[in-house]
């Protein structure tokens, strides 16, 4: 297992986007985090097929600090059901590995 884990995140808009962003990465609960602000999403919500502009969120964090970003995430999100897909990348620089090990330092 990974000590680092790439978060993925969809929101409503940028600005939800980048306000939460900055606070998981202030609470150092994230060491980084890319928002792709030009997303299309086509999903299913109660029973019917929907579309949206989104905003991806790609989060930078570790395994150890993960229950309480995921937590935070959660609270702070505005969707009833937020998108938090962890992935554990199988190779990663040394270096960045351990920049993210220090900036994401809560557990």
């Amino acid at each position: 297992m990974s000590d680092v884990l790439v978060i993925l995140c969809t929101f409503p808009d940028p600005g939800q986007a980048r306000q939460i962003g900055t606070v998981l990465v202030e609470a150092q609960l994230a060491a980084c985090v890319n928002l792709l602000p030009a997303v299309e999403s086509i999903y299913r919500w109660q029973g019917k097929v929907e579309t949206a502009a989104e905003t991806l969120a790609i989060f930078k964090t570790t395994a150890a600090a993960f229950p309480e970003f995921e937590k935070m995430l959660t609270e702070l999100h505005p969707y009833d059901v937020p998108e938090i897909i962890a992935l554990e990348p199988e190779k990663i620089s040394e270096t960045y590995r351990a920049w993210v090990c220090a900036e994401a330092r809560k557990s």
